[in-house]
């Protein structure tokens, strides 16, 4: 065999190689046996709908802006008083339809650096969970906490941000960081908040 033919052959097989060592990934995706996914299906996790809202349908005025938490497609949306402002936020939603209170409420309170407990029912599903956490980078309720007159039901940030988009919460619902400090600036105490 000539060396100008074994380099060739050397060459081909190095290329071919290599294709299949970068085509690897790729075929990885999808578990033997298993079809790729139809693109017509929906994926029910880390899903928001980022369309625009009217806020009539919701509320009659806009009397201390509004705030619209829609749980199916993990956004919220807020208008200020004077309809100068509409904002639309992906968001984390409770776990379950068990954890979810849907309903008018209002803001009452807006905590900058707020603290954690856990709630008693939180703490029985998970007795190994701290009693307290402080503000800073391992609370669970961000840089940011609009508490609702529901008892321990928060519009909070995170900074989990893998949370976002999907149900993950034991009731409250998430923002970024960036986004509660938005809105934090933005909303009132008393700002009406309806959960749909």
């Amino acid at each position: 065999m000539s060396s100008k033919r074994f380099e060739f052959n050397n060459r081909r097989a190095f290329l071919a190689g290599s294709a299949a060592l970068l085509a690897t990934p790729a075929l990885a995706q999808v578990p033997a046996g298993q079809a790729e996914r139809d693109p017509t299906q929906s994926v029910r996790r880390n899903v928001s709908s980022f369309r625009t809202l009217d806020w009539q349908p919701y509320f009659d005025n806009l009397k201390n802006g509004a705030i619209l938490v829609d749980i199916d497609s993990r956004a919220v949306h807020y208008w200020n008083e004077d309809r100068s402002v509409y904002k639309l936020y992906p968001s984390s939603v409770p776990l379950t339809d068990d954890l979810t209170r849907r309903g008018r409420t209002s803001v009452v309170q807006k905590v900058e650096g707020p603290s954690w407990r856990p709630t008693p029912s939180m703490k029985q599903r998970n007795p190994e969970w701290p009693d307290f956490i402080g503000p800073g980078p391992d609370n669970p309720l961000g840089t940011h906490a609009l508490y609702l007159s529901w008892t321990y039901y928060r519009i909070h940030g995170t900074h989990d941000t893998r949370k976002i988009g999907r149900r993950s919460s034991n009731g409250c619902i998430g923002l970024y960081n960036e986004h509660i400090q938005e809105l934090f600036a933005m909303a009132k105490v008393g700002t009406q908040v309806l959960l749909i």
